[in-house]
């Protein structure tokens, strides 16, 4: 970030320097590169520049899984029961008008 701050201020300095020294001349040129090509410069040099990532730790389990094959005997399954459930989504918008014709 502070990489950043400093070459923002350098373009603002650029840009005044380039509008505000006269005669014009090749340094007006360069001040105004200065003033243009500065944010690009800044921008990667801010993303290069961060520290390197550190590594993930793995989590540890917060839910053990059973150790029997068998469901836990607080759900009991019968043979109507579902398998998967199935959870469907309704628009809670009102129907277009121009659609109940």
């Amino acid at each position: 970030m502070t990489k950043y701050f400093t070459m923002m201020i350098i373009r603002v300095i650029c840009f005044v320097l380039m509008v505000a020294i006269t005669p014009y001349g090749w340094y007006t040129w360069l001040f105004g590169a200065g003033a243009m090509f500065l944010p690009y410069f800044a921008v990667v040099i801010a993303n290069v520049a961060s520290g390197a990532a550190v590594r993930a730790v793995a989590p540890e389990r917060a839910i053990e899984a059973p150790t029997s094959a068998s469901p836990s005997p607080s759900v009991p399954r019968t043979a109507t029961s579902p398998a998967v459930i199935r959870i469907a989504e309704s628009s809670t918008r009102p129907p277009d008008p121009a659609d109940a014709s």
